[in-house]
């Protein structure tokens, strides 16, 4: 296993369910555009991330590039800091950025009429049942006519968890100590083997 991989096959697919907000970007003849967009996971069998599904904004011009030109890749950056030589008791330590970091390589395939479907499943995922799109009321249809779904088919992907795995159990400690129980060191440790 790569130093830096993610430990567990679901830990990709885990990093989206956090951190959903993903940038979509794509080239064409105009050169290069990106949208952040939230975006949910679609899991094969071992639960592998197959696809990813969204919705562009009607008035967003990445939409037509997408259409025109649907090859994309989507990235996915989660917590991520700085890490100071003062966190750390060994005088020679030089300082490091720990990140976590998954992209794809996607072609989109819009997918006009599954907006609704695409907006409740997002909805569900960041809300669960403490809210539904039906307090929107009657403008709700006027929100999904905004926009058109799509489904982003992985090709490739490539995932590079920077977390601390290279340092000793005394260095390890003393960094997640110093950045106490926030998301990067919640990650640090789910990923300490």
């Amino acid at each position: 296993m790569r130093r830096f991989a993610p430990r567990r096959p679901g830990d990709v697919a885990e990093m989206i369910r956090e951190d959903v907000l993903g940038l979509v970007t794509t080239h064409d003849a105009q050169g290069f555009i990106t949208t952040p967009l939230p975006l949910l996971a679609e899991l094969d069998e071992a639960g592998e991330v197959r696809a990813l599904i969204g919705h562009f904004a009607r008035a967003n011009p990445h939409l037509a590039r997408a259409e025109a030109t649907p090859r994309a890749q989507v990235s996915f950056f989660g917590p991520h800091g700085y890490i100071s030589p003062s966190m750390v008791s060994k005088p020679d330590w030089g300082p490091t950025w720990n990140y976590r970091l998954a992209q794809f390589e996607v072609d989109i395939e819009l997918q006009p009429g599954a907006e609704d479907a695409a907006i409740r499943a997002l909805a569900e995922a960041l809300e669960g049942d403490r809210w539904t799109v039906e307090r929107m009321g009657a403008r709700y249809a006027g929100l999904v006519e905004q926009v058109v779904a799509f489904r982003a088919v992985v090709t490739a992907s490539s995932a590079r968890f920077k977390l601390g795995q290279d340092e000793s159990d005394t260095s390890f400690a003393e960094i997640v100590a110093a950045l106490g129980d926030g998301p990067l060191a919640r990650a640090m440790r789910s990923q300490r083997g």
